[in-house]
């Protein structure tokens, strides 16, 4: 019995892991950063750039390394 209770005590902790992540969520919304200039490098310089035109940060995103501003919308 007791192996039984283990099993179903780690079952239910996948499984709320699993749900959590859900709950709180928030959409993010990305825009192509007009102030930035050159190739992104750097996450950092770029969500730097991005909070002095109003967005939560910003990453470097595809292959030509563009810098995209991100916020919660």
């Amino acid at each position: 019995m007791g192996r039984f209770a283990t099993l179903v005590l780690v079952l239910m902790l996948v499984m709320m892991s699993e749900i959590g992540p859900m709950v709180g969520e928030a959409r993010k919304c990305e825009s192509q950063s007009h102030k930035f200039k050159g190739t992104c490098l750097s996450d950092t310089n770029c969500g730097s750039v991005c909070k002095t035109e109003g967005f939560t940060g910003g990453k470097c995103t595809g292959f030509r390394r563009r810098c995209f501003c991100t916020k919660h919308c």
